[in-house]
């Protein structure tokens, strides 16, 4: 019987082994080795006694023997006892730093490293779960002392010098009747759990908020919490109606190549405790709230089972709260369940069941892994001159005749050292700058690395060939442009210097050279200003008046030349508006006439007056007196300095026209 129970525990664990290490993803340090499995820690805590009436005087059904056993009464047999051993166990005198140090604390490093890990309160209602997870201004618990102590290790590993820039991001949120609901914010309605291609758990929409020291974490999580949803029963006053999960994300970029990054992630849970509606009389929605409560702790149950079993499906998909828990149980992350247990005996049910829970999930293996990524940084593109770029055939063919005449031969360049060797792949110059800073930055990684020997592209020679060949037929054909466009301009110079006055009589297709040409302005439209037409037939009946309109005046415009040393000037003839000081005062008096005595429907027929300015208009009069000048307006609300000179012109005119 020994060797058969044996021989199931084994396959037990290599199944359990096997269906949490099918979902890692394994770093590239270590992708060829299966990483170590890390079974969950379970850690007991028995709460005091509460004040009360009811059981008051009875002796606990629960006792601890040692630092990590415990023992309970049989309710089959009151002559003995059911012994338990865990990881680790907290007795009635256990602080909170107790519980925390003891085995929490420990698994924080594992976030530095790129590796999950999770925290869990399990128990029944009212056994003290909210107060390990959350504790109290006096007696912090698990949460404030693990984000304090997070917090200053990322300070002190991402300082100034060390190789890891590190930064801390936290979410909030409750799982309430089987939806997910943002805490941080709680408008954002039900979110949805999604997993990625490399088997991560994620909450699209989810909010994140960075958080650099312990007050911007107390900032962002006191209001948060206080929206979790709570409710009273005859059990507890403040009784957790739903699921509460903190998310931590630790993210790590290395600062030097090849700059890695590493993402630790870590749970701290607070589950609802399962409910007895017996004892607790939950009527209505409290009836509702622990119904849900209980299927889901039942659905975890069904997975740890599942786990130890060794079983093909794993339920986790059954529940919103196993689906998040899907990396803390069988999963990558070094998990910690802690149990909250109540001495009473009229829990003892229910103390039983917890002890029954923690002691499967002991069995439970997890295979935590670095989760590590490697992000290529863009390298500067290199810039390269046309004779680097050529090779050394291409470039003596490229060679101008004023270089050929020369003939001084330049001494010969120093030797360079073999790390600056100009890559085949620098030759490809007429790619597109994208696709060349790409293979150039592969191309220098490849060499980072200590391959030598191998700069070159991993294609086959025949491709590779045909391409370099047609890299440099363009090359070729870019210079005999280059080399022909050299010609025409120098036969062009040497004409306009054998004889200067064919310059404007030579051939239309003879192209000038570049530096020769000039800029021409475009010449500026033509204005006149139209005048009304019984003004301009009063003009035409009465010459003796002498009143110009428009007059024709020439004015002069420049000319930039880009080879002339001195700008030309060019005349040009323009308009411009001229109107006699007698319509002008004519029409001004006019205006300040009808400011003093027309109403405001006379006001109206004003240019640029609208009903608004009339009115005020007319109440400044009623208010100050009479306007001495037109320019008086300003003083009015509503009419600024810079409207008096388009009023006068847009009204001027034609008052003085319907005058005469």
């Amino acid at each position: 019987m020994d060797a058969v129970g044996t021989a199931q525990r084994r396959r037990r664990e290599m199944a359990a082994a096997i269906s949490g290490a099918g979902r890692c993803r394994l770093s590239k340090a270590g992708a060829g080795r299966r990483p170590p499995p890390a079974r969950v820690r379970v850690a007991v805590r028995l709460r005091p006694f509460v004040d009360g009436t009811d059981g008051a005087g009875d002796p606990p059904c629960v006792r601890g023997l040692d630092s990590c056993s415990l023992e309970i009464a049989n309710w089959r047999n009151h002559q003995e006892t059911l012994k338990y051993q865990f990881d680790a166990f907290y007795g009635e005198k256990s602080s909170q730093q107790d519980i925390y140090a003891g085995s929490v604390q420990p698994i924080l490093r594992h976030l530095l490293e790129g590796q999950n890990a999770s925290v869990l309160a399990y128990g029944p209602t009212g056994a003290g779960k909210t107060h390990t997870m959350l504790g109290s201004p006096e007696q912090p618990g698990v949460i404030p002392r693990a984000l304090m102590d997070l917090l200053q290790l990322t300070r002190e590993e991402g300082g100034e010098g060390r190789p890891w820039a590190l930064s801390v991001t936290m979410s909030y949120l409750e799982i309430y009747q089987e939806k997910v609901l943002d805490l941080l914010d709680p408008a954002s309605g039900d979110l949805v759990i999604r997993e990625d291609c490399r088997g991560n758990i994620l909450i699209p929409g989810l909010t994140q908020k960075p958080i650099t020291s312990f007050a911007d974490f107390e900032r962002h999580f006191l209001p948060a919490s206080r929206n979790r949803t709570v409710g009273a029963t005859r059990l507890n006053q403040r009784s957790s109606r739903s699921h509460a999960v903190l998310l931590v994300k630790v993210d790590q970029r290395e600062r030097l190549a090849p700059f890695r990054q590493r993402e630790g992630k870590l749970y701290l849970i607070d589950l609802a405790g399962s409910e007895d509606n017996r004892r607790t009389g939950n009527k209505g929605l409290r009836l509702k709230e622990s119904g849900a409560i209980n299927s889901s702790l039942f659905v975890l149950g069904k997975v740890v089972d599942a786990l130890n079993q060794g079983l093909p499906r794993v339920p986790y998909r059954d529940s919103k709260l196993t689906r998040l828990l899907q990396d803390s149980l069988g999963g990558s992350a070094h998990s910690i369940l802690i149990a909250n247990i109540a001495p009473e005996r009229r829990f003892y049910l229910d103390t039983v069941s917890a002890l029954n829970f923690a002691a499967r999930s002991k069995e439970v293996v997890n295979r935590p892994f670095t989760n590590e990524s490697l992000q290529l940084r863009v390298l500067a593109p290199v810039k390269l001159s046309q004779k680097e770029l050529l090779g050394p055939s291409e470039a003596k063919r490229a060679r101008s005749p004023e270089e050929e005449g020369i003939g001084s031969p330049e001494p010969p360049a120093a030797p360079a050292s073999a790390s600056q060797e100009l890559s085949p792949l620098q030759k490809l110059s007429s790619m597109d700058p994208a696709v060349l800073e790409r293979l150039l930055s592969l191309d220098r990684l490849l060499g980072s690395q200590g391959s030598q020997g191998t700069h070159g592209l991993n294609t086959p020679r025949r491709e590779r060939m045909v391409l370099m060949k047609t890299m440099e037929e363009k090359d070729l054909e870019i210079e005999r442009l280059k080399m022909k466009q050299k010609e025409l301009e120098a036969k062009v110079l040497a004409q306009e210097a054998v004889d200067p006055k064919d310059k404007e009589n030579s051939s239309p297709t003879m192209l000038r050279p570049l530096a020769c040409r000039t800029v021409t302005i475009a010449k500026p439209l033509k204005k006149a200003v139209v005048m009304p037409l019984q003004l301009i037939q009063e003009q035409v009946a009465s010459p003796s008046a002498e009143i110009h309109i428009l007059k024709k005046r020439g004015r002069k415009r420049k000319l930039e030349s880009l080879d002339a040393s001195e700008p030309e000037e060019k005349a040009e003839d323009c308009w411009e508006l001229q109107i006699s000081p007698e319509l002008l005062a004519h029409g001004r008096q006019k205006i300040l006439d009808l400011l003093n005595e027309g109403s405001a429907r006379d006001l109206r027929s004003l240019q640029r007056i609208g009903q608004k300015k009339a009115q005020l208009i007319v109440g400044w009069r009623e208010l100050h007196g009479p306007f001495s000048q037109v320019e008086d307006l300003e003083r009015v609300e509503g009419i600024s300095g810079k409207q008096m000179e388009s009023f006068l012109k847009a009204n001027i005119l034609g008052l003085a026209a319907s005058q005469r």
